[in-house]
C-alpha cells in the first residue's frame, strides 16, 4: 500500500522497489526563476530511496544529478553505485525539470508555442542554472533546508559547478565523475578537442574489429541509395547510420556495435535486415529524451558567442566523417540540423532549436571567482580516454576549483560509475574526505 503524507509542498507516496524504501516527492516551480508570471509553473519530481534498515536513521542526504542533458534520473534497481550509496546515505534521485515524471517536454509540449522564438525562450529555461534552483527548492521545501552533498554523473558535473558557483553553502561535498566541464570553454571548444577522440575510437573498432569496417562500408552504400526506411516510416540515411558511434564513449561501446552488426544483412542481399533496422531505430531515437537534443548545444552557452550549430562547424572540418568517405566513420556525442529533418521526435523542435543556435547572447552558468574560492570538498574522477569530456579541459577547470582533488584513470570510460560505481564512489568519498591519496594510493 502506499502512504500519501504532506511534507512542505510535496506529497510523499511510500512504497519499497529493488530492495529500497523509496518515497515520492513533487513540488511546483516556474518555468523561468526570472520571471515566475511569464510561463507559470511545472512539476519537479524526486525519488528519495534508503535502505530500509537505515530509514529511521539520521543519514545524510546524497543528492544525484544525472547525465545529459534531457535525461531522467535513474529508477531505483538492484546494485550498482545506488545499493553502496544507500548503505550510507539517503539518496535523492532528481528528475530534472522536462525529463521523467517532471513536466516532461517533447514535441506536443513545444507545439503549443505561438512561435519559434517564445519556444526557444522557454526551452531556454531548462539549462543548469534553472535546474539547481528546483533542487535549491526541493531542499528548502522537503528537507527543511538542511545541507547535503551531491553526485554528478557526466552532466550532473556541469551541474555541480553551477551548483558551487551559487550555493555553496548547501553542499557537504561533491562528487563528480567523468563531467567536469571547461567552464570557460565554448561549444567549439569543446567538439575541436572530442572529434579527434571520436576518430581515435573508431581506429580502435578497425584493430579489434575489421571485418566490421567492411559491413558498415556495405551498408553505408546501399543506404547511399536513398530509398531504404526504418520500422518508424523515417528514412534509414548514411548520416543515421553514423550515429551508431555515439555509445563509443561507453565501456560496452564498440562490443555492442559488433554484435549488432553480426545480423546486420538479410541473407544474400546487401539490404539491412528488418530487425537490424529496428535496432537502429532504437539505438539513435530521441522519442525518450528530446531535450538531449535540443539542449546539447546550450549547457555550454555563456556571454556573447557568434552563434551556429558548433558540431556540425567541426564536422565539417573532418572530410573523413562525410557521409561519402570509406571507410565509413561514426559519429559521436554530437547533434547536427540535419537530425531535425529527418527523426520524428525532433521535426517540432526544428524551429525553435534554429532560434537557439542562432542566439548570440547567453547568461553565464558559472562563477569563476567563487569557484576559486571554494571550501567545499570536491572530488571527482576523470577517465583519460573518455571522448565525451576531455581531459585536458576538466583539468585545467580543477585547477581553477578551491579545494578540488581530481583521480585520473584509464580503467574506464564514460560510464564508469554504472560499471564500477560500488568501487568508484567510496574511493571519491575517501577522497573528498582525506582518508584516500590520488598519489599516495
Amino acid at each position: 500500500m502506499s502512504e500519501v503524507t504532506q511534507v512542505g509542498d510535496a506529497a510523499a507516496a511510500e512504497y519499497r522497489a529493488a530492495g529500497l524504501l523509496v518515497r515520492e516527492h513533487r513540488v511546483q516551480v516556474p518555468v523561468d526563476w526570472a520571471d515566475p508570471a511569464r510561463f507559470g509553473s511545472i512539476d519537479v519530481f524526486a525519488r528519495e530511496v534508503v535502505d530500509p534498515k537505515r530509514a529511521a536513521d539520521d543519514l545524510p542526504v546524497l543528492l544525484f544529478l544525472q547525465g545529459g542533458p534531457g535525461g531522467q534520473s535513474p529508477r531505483p534497481m538492484p546494485g550498482g553505485w545506488l545499493a553502496t550509496a544507500t548503505t550510507t546515505h539517503r539518496v535523492v534521485l532528481l528528475d530534472q525539470r522536462g525529463t521523467g515524471r517532471s513536466s516532461r517536454v517533447d514535441g506536443r509540449v513545444i507545439s503549443r508555442f505561438p512561435t519559434a522564438e517564445v519556444a526557444a525562450d522557454y526551452l531556454a529555461c531548462f539549462r543548469g542554472d534553472a535546474i539547481v534552483a528546483d533542487a535549491e527548492h526541493l531542499r528548502a521545501t522537503v528537507y527543511g533546508g538542511r545541507q547535503w552533498s551531491t553526485l554528478g554523473q557526466s552532466y550532473g558535473g556541469f551541474l555541480t559547478l553551477v551548483y558551487l558557483s551559487r550555493h555553496p553553502e548547501a553542499l557537504t561535498a561533491c562528487y563528480v565523475t567523468g563531467g567536469l566541464p571547461g567552464v570557460a570553454a565554448t561549444a567549439e571548444d569543446v567538439y575541436r578537442r572530442t572529434y579527434p577522440r571520436q576518430a581515435a575510437r573508431n581506429r580502435e573498432l578497425a584493430r579489434l574489429h575489421p571485418a566490421d569496417v567492411d559491413a558498415l562500408d556495405r551498408l553505408a552504400d546501399r543506404l547511399a541509395v536513398g530509398d531504404v526506411t526504418l520500422p518508424t516510416g523515417e528514412p534509414f540515411s548514411v548520416r543515421r547510420l553514423q550515429m551508431l558511434g555515439m555509445p563509443f564513449g561507453m565501456s560496452t561501446g564498440i562490443d555492442a556495435l559488433h554484435w549488432l552488426l553480426d545480423t546486420a544483412f538479410d541473407d544474400g542481399t546487401d539490404d539491412p535486415s528488418s530487425a537490424f533496422c529496428a535496432a537502429v531505430a532504437h539505438e539513435t531515437a530521441f522519442e525518450a529524451n528530446p531535450l538531449y537534443a535540443v539542449l546539447q548545444e546550450v549547457i555550454y552557452h555563456q556571454g556573447d558567442r557568434a552563434g551556429g550549430w558548433a558540431a556540425q562547424s567541426e564536422h565539417d572540418r573532418w572530410p573523413s566523417f562525410g557521409a561519402g568517405a570509406r571507410p565509413l566513420q561514426l559519429t559521436g556525442e554530437a547533434v547536427f540540423p540535419w537530425m531535425y529533418a529527418e527523426h520524428r521526435a525532433l521535426q517540432p523542435f526544428a524551429a525553435a532549436a534554429a532560434v537557439l543556435a542562432a542566439r548570440t547572447s547567453w547568461p553565464a552558468l558559472y562563477d569563476l571567482d567563487r569557484l576559486a574560492a571554494n571550501d567545499v570538498p570536491v572530488a571527482a574522477v576523470q577517465y583519460y580516454d573518455d571522448p565525451y569530456v576531455d581531459l585536458d579541459l576538466a583539468l585545467g577547470t580543477a585547477a581553477g576549483i578551491g579545494n578540488a582533488q581530481v583521480w585520473v584513470t584509464n580503467e574506464h570510460l564514460h560510464d564508469g560509475l554504472r560499471v564500477a560505481g560500488d568501487v568508484i564512489l567510496p574511493r571519491l568519498i575517501d577522497l573528498a574526505a582525506g582518508t584516500w591519496s590520488v598519489t599516495g594510493r
